[in-house]
């Protein structure tokens, strides 16, 4: 599965525009931000807060500049391509793609915060 979202991944990293290879040093810290938010997503294993970390793995790569804003994308959309063709819900994807474009875009990613998951996130 790991191997199917690698290829993913690298499909929409050679069609994508090629914002890395002019800021190299941002996307891989906004990719870095991104696999933190999922981590820490992971290891929280809070019921409501998938929209939170969407956001916010969206919103801390973005303030890498263009090359993390880029990475924060690519990485969203490939996430939600796999989730769609696996079968996810159509306004499940919709509605996380809607927390990626609020948190890339310098939106508060406390917005969708839930009550109660622990302050360490």
């Amino acid at each position: 599965m790991k191997l199917y979202l690698c290829a993913l991944v690298l499909c929409l990293v050679l069609g994508a525009q090629a914002e890395w290879y002019n800021h190299p040093g941002q996307a891989l810290r906004g990719a870095y931000d991104m696999g933190r938010a999922y981590k820490h997503m992971v290891e929280a294993n809070y019921i409501g807060a998938d929209k939170y970390f969407h956001a916010r793995g969206n919103y801390d790569a973005a303030q890498r500049g263009p090359g993390g804003k880029w990475a924060a994308e690519v990485i969203s959309d490939g996430r939600e391509a796999w989730q769609s063709f696996r079968g996810s819900g159509h306004e499940d994807t919709a509605a996380d793609q809607a927390a990626n474009h609020h948190g890339r875009n310098g939106g508060d990613p406390n917005i969708y915060r839930p009550a109660g998951l622990p302050s360490e996130y």
